[in-house]
């Protein structure tokens, strides 16, 4: 990720001083929960006082109890505030508890920020040193070639909220459920068929949804071999066996490599955005199926490499965390129909914000800002 040395702290009421030490991470997480806040058409200051509660992942080198923390802070909200760690399944997991503290009254919104910078070259040998990560550079899911992912970036925050209190809807979530391996005699970091299957079965009977009503799924699938293999077999024995049209599967590690903590959040925002342009994104570096790949050789599951078009629906995605903490989330698409009426010759609202009148001109200026400057009408106000 680029710019992260830069930051505006006397808008987040943060000293010079203090912001010069404040871990990268941690100020990234302010900027786009306010981005996100923002996006759903709420003011911020309207949230002073709520029953907000903060989900945050945590950062290596900085304090974990202060990521959640700051947020409330600096919003002013009461709801609960902590962050949850299980490795890669950390984004789910807080997703899982959010709703969980909706639907039991605790709060009345949540906000579920993650972050994943890879600054610390110690974190990567570590993972070189697991065997976990991919000798070329790529991440290849359920390719014959795959053999481990690629380290990334991410910084994403989601804010969910109760569909009455709404004003943009980009997706419903219908259902979250988590479980553990408990004990595995390969090893606490072999991934367990079993417990895989047993979620998976136990989610669709509790949340009412047929798996034969998902129309996509987003998978975990880092590249590894014993991981994208068991994943696989779970998803075919508890997904697929009365299915007579193949599964569509794909992954976002493949796209943009594996941003650990992170990563949950990064498959979420891969299927919003499918939903948003009825297309899904392609798994890419994906060309031949591993030899035990038997539910891709066979049909029952189909790998999307194509951008492909669909109508949206239910959408499952895994992730698990290399502990054993396992999560699956069931999404469904917003249902309403989206009205585009570009094509007419109406007067256009641009709104563009800025804390300064300079930053205004600047981003008028820009020349990717391409307008009909004859038919451009400006209203400034600071």
């Amino acid at each position: 990720m680029n710019n992260i040395e830069k930051f505006d702290a006397e808008f987040f009421n943060i000293s010079a001083v203090e912001a010069h030490v404040l871990d990268p991470g941690a100020r990234m997480l302010l900027e786009n929960t306010y981005a996100a806040i923002i996006d759903a058409s709420i003011n911020p200051a309207e949230l002073q006082g709520t029953r907000t509660a903060v989900a945050g992942l945590p950062i290596l080198g900085c304090s974990k109890n202060m990521l959640a923390n700051r947020i409330s802070y600096w919003l002013n909200i009461t709801g609960p505030s902590y962050n949850i760690d299980t490795a890669c399944s950390s984004g789910h997991f807080a997703m899982v508890e959010a709703y969980n503290l909706i639907r039991s009254g605790i709060c009345d919104a949540a906000i579920v920020a993650s972050v994943n910078l890879c600054l610390n070259p110690s974190v990567t040998y570590l993972s070189y040193c697991l065997g976990v990560l991919s000798g070329d550079g790529y991440c290849k899911p359920y390719d014959e070639e795959g053999a481990g992912y690629m380290r990334s970036d991410a910084a994403i925050v989601v804010y969910l909220q109760k569909a009455k209190d709404a004003r943009r809807i980009y997706a419903t979530f219908v259902y979250g459920k988590t479980n553990c391996d408990g004990f595995k005699e390969e090893g606490i970091t072999f991934p367990s068929l079993d417990k895989q299957k047993i979620l998976l079965e136990e989610f669709y009977k509790e949340c009412n949804v047929s798996p034969l009503e998902l129309s996509y799924l987003e998978a975990h699938a880092t590249g590894t071999i014993a991981g994208d293999s068991v994943e696989l077999q779970a998803i075919d024995k508890a997904l697929c066996i009365k299915r007579d049209f193949p599964l569509l599967m794909g992954s976002v590690k493949s796209n943009i490599g594996h941003s650990e903590a992170a990563s949950g959040h990064c498959q979420i925002a891969k299927v919003l955005i499918a939903m948003e342009t009825s297309i899904i994104p392609p798994t890419i570096h994906f060309k031949h199926p591993r030899k035990d790949m038997t539910a891709i050789i066979e049909g029952r599951v189909k790998i999307v490499t194509e951008p492909t078009e669909w109508k949206g629906g239910y959408v499952g995605i895994n992730s698990f965390g290399f502990g054993g903490a396992n999560c699956h989330l069931l999404l469904k698409s917003n249902p309403k129909t989206k009205v585009n009426e570009t094509n007419n010759n109406l007067p256009k609202l641009v709104v563009i914000s800025g804390r300064t009148e300079e930053a205004i001109k600047i981003m008028l200026d820009d020349e990717n800002l391409h307008v009909a400057q004859e038919n451009l009408h400006i209203y400034l106000t600071i």
